[in-house]
C-alpha cells in the first residue's frame, strides 16, 4: 500500500533576469536553507534528493547535479537529476513523491536551479541569441535544429492549429486581458522577476510580435534562481507539523503524459495537446476527482505563453475546449472568479527559471491554500517540442 505524501517545507529564491553575483551551486544553497528553515528542521534528516536541472549548456556542467550535492550536505544520500524540458520540475516532483509513497525515504528534498543567462553572445554583447540556441538543443537536431527550431515557433504551431479548428476562440483581446491580469497579481509576490511590470491590455496589444500570434507580452521570460521543496511521507510530516506549527498540504494526485514529437496520423494532432488532457485525468482519478469544475480552486499552471494558458485550462475540463475565451467572458478567471489562476504572475511575470519554474508553481499553491483557507489546488508543467510532456499534481491542505 502506497503511503501518503505532503509538503512540509517550501522556499523559492529571487527570480531574476539575471543573477550576476550568484553560481547555480549558491542559487542552490539560498533555497534549501530556507526550505528546511521553513519545516524547521535540519538539513541532516533529509533522506534523499531530487535535482531538476533542465539544461547543462545553462549551468556549463555536463553533471551539474554532482557539484551541489555535498555542498547541501547531501553527501552519501541518495540524490538522481531529472530533466524533462519545461516539465522538469513537475517531473522531479513526482519522481520523489513515486519514492516516498514506495516507502524508499522518509523525506525529501525537491530542488530546481536554473542560470539560463550564463551563457552569452559575445556578436551581440547578449545572452538571448545563445540562451536561444541552447534552447534549440531541445529540439530534434536531425531535422528541426537545422531549419531555425526555437520554442516560441514551436507552442505557435500548436496555438494556430488549435485556432484553425476553433476559429472563435482565443480572441486577441482576451489574451492580452489575461496577460494584463497576471501583470497586477504578481504585484504582490516579492521573489518574482517583473513584480513592477504592470501593463494594461492596450499596452499588451501594442507589444511587438514575437512569432504569430504571440506578442512580447504574452510570453514567458526566461529567468535564474532555484526553488525548493520538503516532501515527508504521512507519518513523518505529520510529526514535522506538530513541531513546526504548519499544515501540511497534501499530494493526493498525480498524472504525466508524454506524446508523440512528430506530427501526423497517429502522432501528435496539433489542435489539442493530448498530454495535458491524459495527464489532469490521471491526476484526478488518483485523487478521486470526477468534476474538476466543482473541485479546483487555485490553478498554477505552466503558461509558457497565454494562449497556451487558454488551451491547457480547456484540456483539464476547467472550461468547454473551443470556448477557452470563458474564461474572461464568463470571468471564471477574473478577480473573484470561480478559480485563482497563477496567483504568482506565472511563468510570465514571476518568471521561468526552468527546472525550478513548476516547484515554484508548487510552492506558490501550497502557500495560497493556506493563506486563503482553500481546499484543491492543480498544478502543471508543459515541455519539449509542441507541448509534448505534461505532468500534473494535485495539492489538498484540509
Amino acid at each position: 500500500m502506497s503511503k501518503k505524501v505532503g509538503i512540509i517545507g517550501a522556499a523559492v529564491t529571487p527570480f531574476k533576469g539575471t543573477w550576476r553575483e550568484k553560481t547555480y551551486y549558491e542559487l542552490a544553497q539560498m533555497a534549501v536553507r530556507e526550505a528546511v528553515k521553513d519545516a524547521q528542521i535540519p538539513i541532516g534528516e533529509v533522506d534523499s534528493a531530487f535535482y531538476g536541472i533542465y539544461n547543462d549548456i545553462f549551468e556549463r556542467a555536463a553533471i551539474p547535479e554532482h557539484a551541489i550535492h555535498g555542498l547541501l550536505g547531501m553527501q552519501n544520500k541518495f540524490g538522481i537529476r531529472i530533466t524533462t524540458g519545461g516539465a522538469t520540475g513537475a517531473y522531479t516532483m513526482s519522481a520523489a513523491h513515486a519514492y516516498l509513497a514506495a516507502g524508499r525515504f522518509k523525506t525529501a528534498l525537491v530542488l530546481g536551479v536554473e542560470k539560463a543567462t550564463d551563457c552569452f553572445d559575445f556578436s551581440s554583447m547578449s545572452a538571448t541569441p545563445e540562451v536561444i540556441k541552447s534552447i534549440g538543443w531541445s529540439g530534434d537536431s536531425f531535422f528541426e535544429q537545422s531549419i531555425g527550431w526555437s520554442a516560441s515557433d514551436s507552442y505557435a504551431e500548436v496555438v494556430l492549429a488549435y485556432m484553425d479548428e476553433h476559429p472563435g476562440d482565443l480572441k486577441p483581446e482576451i489574451t492580452a486581458q489575461i496577460s494584463a491580469q497576471l501583470s497586477q497579481q504578481v504585484a504582490d509576490n516579492s521573489i518574482a522577476q517583473r513584480r513592477y511590470d504592470q501593463v494594461t491590455p492596450e499596452e499588451v496589444l501594442n507589444s511587438r510580435m514575437v512569432a504569430y500570434p504571440f506578442r512580447e507580452l504574452e510570453i514567458c521570460v526566461y529567468s535564474e534562481g532555484a526553488a525548493a521543496l520538503i516532501l515527508a511521507e504521512e507519518e513523518t510530516a505529520l510529526a514535522i507539523s506538530r513541531n513546526s506549527g504548519k499544515p501540511v498540504v497534501w499530494i493526493t494526485g498525480l498524472g504525466e503524459s508524454n506524446e508523440h514529437s512528430f506530427v501526423g496520423k497517429n502522432q501528435k494532432d496539433l489542435s489539442r495537446i493530448m498530454s495535458d488532457y491524459d495527464a489532469s485525468r490521471r491526476a484526478y482519478e488518483m485523487a478521486g476527482i470526477k468534476d474538476p469544475t466543482e473541485s479546483i480552486q487555485i490553478v498554477e499552471l505552466h503558461d509558457a505563453f497565454v494562449h497556451q494558458l487558454e488551451i491547457t485550462m480547456a484540456e483539464f475540463g476547467l472550461v468547454p475546449l473551443g470556448r477557452a475565451d470563458a474564461l474572461i467572458e464568463e470571468e471564471l478567471m477574473t478577480p473573484g472568479g470561480k478559480y485563482l489562476v497563477n496567483p504568482c504572475g506565472g511563468l510570465i511575470y514571476c518568471g521561468h527559471a526552468v527546472g525550478a519554474s513548476n516547484i515554484m508553481s508548487a510552492w506558490s499553491a501550497r502557500n495560497e491554500l493556506v493563506k486563503r483557507g482553500l481546499n484543491t489546488a492543480l498544478v502543471h508543467g508543459t515541455g519539449s517540442t509542441i507541448a509534448q510532456f505534461t505532468a500534473c499534481m494535485i495539492l489538498e491542505h484540509e
